[in-house]
């Protein structure tokens, strides 16, 4: 009887054992399924938040394919000029089916600039309430992302600098310092006794002691900049002046046009020229012309006009100081070289304050020129092309100037020259000391209807949440 007992004790003991491990494990294996079914859910957050970014991503790229196709769209194809948001589904290509959303809210450039901001919002429909948002922002370089842009070959000495980007439609000599990058469109060249050849022989499109430094920014063959485009930008400078500042032929010399500091611009009609000396172009040809004026007939005064556009059918002379954002286009829409017109600064050009807020771009059908009696120390701020000529100072014999002052951008058809140089290396003529200062405001925020790259809208910045 005692060792029955005993037996039936010890089967007691067992099954409070069982019962007591089971509920043990029961309680591990909850917990376990709560940590896996946590961590089910932390992943499945995670890979719908990974999704919704890429969704978002999705959009983004969607419109800068929009914008390439249509450049001037920022309402994505919406008759109504609103801002957003444009809801677009997201579509697994594998199944075909919506997985998510994205939303457009699309800032359009401000005048002045194209810069773009694409704000897109991505979720899922798994859980529509976790969203992701890419904010982009794309511009379209203008040709003003040169420092120096020329359709010619280039020579730059020993002691020069380029500060800012160089592209020639030519072949480059360059022995100077830069810190951008320098491209030419040629391959190869036939390098002039007047570049630095002596006799003229094949080069490299771009060649010279310049430093290890400077070479690794050099890059050629790249594709021609076309200079014939921008006579399509100057119709296009007519038609948005039309009404406000569309200037007829003068029936003078040409007109005035002097900027002041409140934001206004004076117009003058020139009715006679001061005289001077002969001058030599950069093709050597001899120009008997005056190129100062020497009495002015007062028009009028008017505010910069809110499109910032000023259309001349004439030469025009132009100086003062620029307080807002202005572009002047000068042409006669003439074939023959001695009848286009040309810009001619014959004083101090300058910006109200140099913070990228203002800004002035100087288009000529022919040349753009610095006048005979210009100050012995001038500074011209503005983004210049010379469409068909150069922008130059004549070489006038014995006559020179102490020092010019460049902040903007030059482009220019022909050989560009601020100053004429003797075998020796003396100034013989113009400014003999130059000071060229890139505005990098103008690679994305260029002056009113400037002309743009072909480079097409690029990147600028990428955020997200």
């Amino acid at each position: 009887m005692k060792n029955n007992k005993l037996t039936i004790r010890s089967e007691g003991y067992s099954l409070v054992y069982s019962v007591v491990a089971i509920f043990i494990f029961t309680m591990v294996m909850l917990a376990v399924l709560a940590y896996a079914t946590a961590e089910v859910r932390v992943s499945r957050s995670s890979v719908n938040r990974e999704l919704a970014l890429q969704i978002a991503e999705a959009g983004v790229n969607y419109y800068q394919w929009h914008l390439a196709h249509f450049t001037q769209d920022f309402w994505d194809g919406n008759a109504t000029s609103t801002p957003g948001p444009y809801i677009h589904n997201y579509v697994d290509k594998d199944t075909n089916q919506a997985v998510g959303q994205f939303s457009l809210k699309i800032t359009r450039p401000a005048v002045g600039s194209t810069i773009v901001t694409i704000a897109s919002t991505g979720s899922t429909l798994a859980n529509p309430g976790q969203k992701r948002t890419v904010t982009v922002r794309y511009g379209v370089p203008s040709l003003a992302k040169y420092a120096f842009l020329t359709n010619t070959d280039v020579w730059i000495g020993n002691m020069e600098a380029i500060s800012g980007e160089l592209h020639a439609n030519g072949g480059i000599h360059f022995d100077g310092n830069g810190n951008a990058p320098i491209a030419s469109s040629k391959i190869t060249y036939t390098c002039q006794t007047y570049h630095g050849c002596s006799p003229a022989q094949s080069k490299p499109g771009i060649w010279g002691s310049a430093g290890a430094a400077t070479q690794a920014f050099w890059s050629f063959p790249v594709p021609n900049v076309d200079f014939s485009s921008i006579t399509s930008n100057l119709q296009d400078l007519e038609t948005l002046a039309t009404g406000q500042a569309d200037l007829p032929p003068s029936s003078a010399q040409g007109y005035s046009l002097v900027f002041n500091s409140d934001g206004t611009v004076s117009v003058y009609t020139v009715t006679a020229l001061r005289a001077h000396g002969d001058g030599s172009d950069v093709n050597g040809v001899v120009h008997s012309e005056d190129l100062d004026y020497n009495t002015r007939n007062f028009l009028y005064t008017m505010p910069i006009p809110a499109n910032g556009v000023i259309f001349v059918k004439d030469h025009v002379w132009v100086e003062g100081v620029v307080n807002g954002r202005v572009v002047v286009g000068a042409t006669k829409y003439s074939t023959n070289p001695s009848q286009q017109a040309r810009i001619i600064i014959p004083n101090n050009l300058t910006y109200l304050v140099k913070d990228g807020n203002h800004s002035l771009g100087l288009i000529a059908e022919k040349d753009i020129l610095i006048s005979y009696y210009a100050p012995a120390n001038l500074e011209v701020d503005a983004a210049m092309i010379a469409q068909n000529g150069s922008a130059q100072r004549y070489y006038f014999s014995g006559n020179t100037k102490t020092g010019i002052i460049i902040y903007g951008a030059v482009g220019s058809f022909g050989v560009w020259t601020w100053s004429w140089v003797n075998g020796s290396g003396t100034c013989i003529s113009g400014y003999c000391n130059t000071n060229t200062t890139y505005d990098a405001n103008l690679l994305y925020s260029p002056p009113p209807s400037f002309p743009l790259s072909a480079d097409g809208y690029q990147q600028i910045s990428w955020s997200s949440d």
